[in-house]
């Protein structure tokens, strides 16, 4: 088997994972492109093991590796997203604000703590 055949089926799949990331709002659609970027170099990864034909085929356990690390990080990353959705209502990335949007900051730079239509009392010269 050539090494063409698995490194362009790799290209377009990390291009495509590439696209997902760079044009999708939704948060679950980015870590599925991820996902997707990190298959494609697991197949180059074995692809270029089998090619060198390496005998302690480090290319095969670098892709168990690989894969453990995307199967935690596709947990923790659900769980981030679905507790911004229970949240704010939607997993829309561009919409993902800090929590204080819309205050001003305060004299010393951080933000106030009263809402807009609470009053605030003068001070009282001593």
């Amino acid at each position: 088997m050539h090494l063409a055949y698995p490194a362009v089926l790799a290209a377009l799949l990390f291009c495509t994972g590439l696209y997902g990331v760079l044009a999708r709002r939704n948060a679950i659609l980015v870590l599925m492109s991820v996902e997707l970027m990190l298959n494609a170099v697991n197949l180059n990864l074995v692809a270029f093991d089998v090619w060198l034909r390496d005998t302690l085929h480090a290319g095969q356990a670098l892709t168990l590796f690989t894969i453990a690390i995307a199967a935690a990080e596709i947990g923790i990353g659900l769980a981030i997203v679905l507790m911004v959705y229970r949240n704010r209502g939607t997993s829309d990335v561009d919409r993902r604000r800090d929590t204080a949007e819309g205050r001003e900051p305060g004299p010393n730079g951080a933000h106030d703590t009263h809402d807009s239509t609470s009053t605030v009392r003068p001070e009282v010269a001593a």
